[in-house]
């Protein structure tokens, strides 16, 4: 759900004003609806009126265009509550970054812009290149022959360092194996998971 508040003004320009300061939104992305007269103004309610797609969209162009990259962008939402961005370029290392830096960053960018418009969590994924899909990939294979290992040997390992969406695709590749159960240990950009034997 779209976020809005209600407001009393004098006049729909006073509303309009209040719900820029209040929604922290431009104007042009916010509807006024009177819902009626009160003795002290008109009883308005302010929506914020946009294709949140489409909002995303817009901004990693502004992004990839001050960059002065050529690209191509996906974008597609999945029922209200997933949106995707796919971006393939000539530039795609650069915007990935070492181990996925660059790209975790534009993807922080455009989940924040998404959701200061709304109150619904909305999971926003952004991939470049099918950086992304590959590197899932990579990880479920590394995920069991490691986990094949530890059943092997009976001694845990602990993995490189993983961002938590990373971790997730260990979690859950590994989350129905009988042998083996996982677990994220340190702190910040120092964790990472280790593969337990279940004794």
């Amino acid at each position: 759900m779209q976020r809005k508040i209600e407001i009393i003004a004098p006049t729909v320009d006073a509303a309009m004003e209040e719900a820029v300061k209040r929604l922290h939104i431009a104007s042009d992305k916010i509807f006024i609806n009177v819902l009626g007269e009160l003795p002290e103004g008109l009883n308005c309610e302010a929506l914020v009126d946009i294709n949140l797609t489409l909002e995303g969209k817009k901004y990693l162009e502004n992004i990839l265009k001050a960059l002065n990259i050529g690209y191509q962008l996906e974008a597609r939402s999945v029922g209200d509550s997933q949106i995707y961005y796919n971006i393939d370029s000539n530039e795609n290392p650069l915007l990935i970054g070492i181990k996925g830096k660059t790209l975790d960053a534009m993807q922080v960018l455009v989940r924040t812009l998404i959701s200061s418009y709304t109150k619904d969590q909305i999971i926003t994924t952004l991939d470049i290149g099918a950086y992304r899909s590959n590197r899932a990939h990579q990880l479920e294979i590394l995920a069991t022959k490691t986990a094949k290992e530890v059943v092997k040997t009976k001694v845990a390992v602990k993995l490189q360092h993983m961002n938590s969406y990373e971790r997730r695709i260990i979690h859950e590749k590994l989350s129905e194996w009988r042998d083996v159960y996982t677990e994220s240990e340190g702190v910040g950009e120092e964790r990472a998971i280790v593969i337990k034997p279940k004794l």
